[in-house]
């Protein structure tokens, strides 16, 4: 269980990131993340996992305060915490193999890793990472030499190295087209769904959500304005937290704020 207790964050120039936030997420759920640019989801998800440090409150894991956590006790945690990011963080110019073993520094021999010496078995477990989202022929080309869509598999099967218990993916179809974003969600909604892996995913889109999440977070200027089932996520109370100039449009097959 993942517990989030008035968790806070103000930036050195006075700016409030987060604001008092409280939440629960129970094994296996979906938890979407909304808002406009700015609203905190970022900081939210990246406070989690000590990216960014909080200003105050605490984020429970397991029973563990991860806020308090230093030295073996973080790096465990980190371990069981993967990420997959809006413009992918990939190394470009290494392999897609590469990247996807770099998922697992957190197991593997500090010395070794260094000059990316990884066991056969390890080799192994990177390729069927790869086989799990569709692109395991790719592993010796350069993660540049990927389109976007999979480029972003690249960083799922990273995440997926990690044997993580919770995944956090911060705006992970920002970038993408309407159908490579169904696409990327699905082999989240797969590792959620086959492996029980919970999912915290910030998204734009209302059909998104409403396709794949099991609860929705809403935040807007750094303080939680909703929290609720996707279907209790109506016109109103989508404009609760995009603002009541927020009107709902079809992009492309897509609704969006």
């Amino acid at each position: 269980m993942l517990q989030v207790e008035h968790l806070t964050k103000v930036y050195p120039d006075g700016t409030v990131g987060l604001h008092d936030i409280s939440f629960e997420v129970e094994e296996g759920e979906f938890l979407a993340v909304i808002g406009l640019s700015g609203s905190g989801k970022s900081t939210l998800l990246r406070c989690i996992n000590r990216l960014i440090e909080p200003t105050a409150g605490r984020v429970i894991w397991n029973g563990v305060d991860a806020t308090a956590a230093k030295g073996e006790e973080l790096r465990h945690i980190r371990r069981q915490i993967g990420m997959v990011f809006q413009q992918f963080n990939l190394v470009k110019r290494s392999s897609v193999l590469t990247n996807v073993l770099s998922g697992r520094l957190g197991y593997a021999n500090p010395w070794s890793s260094l000059v990316h010496i990884f066991p056969a078995e390890e080799h192994q477990r990177a390729i069927a990472a790869l086989e799990r989202v569709g692109i395991a022929e790719q592993a010796n080309k350069r993660a540049d030499q990927l389109s976007g869509g999979q480029q972003q598999r690249v960083g799922i099967a990273r995440a997926l190295m990690q044997e993580p218990q919770l995944i956090l993916a911060d705006e992970p179809v920002a970038s993408l087209d309407p159908v490579l974003a169904h696409s990327i969600l699905r082999y989240l909604e797969l590792l959620n769904r086959e492996d029980g892996i919970m999912v915290l995913c910030s998204l734009h889109f209302l059909d998104l959500v409403h396709r794949y999440a099991t609860r929705v977070v809403g935040l807007k200027d750094g303080e939680k304005v909703f929290e609720g089932l996707p279907k209790e996520l109506t016109r109103e109370r989508f404009k609760e937290v995009y603002g009541e100039e927020a009107e709902m449009v079809t992009v492309g097959g897509e609704l969006a704020a």
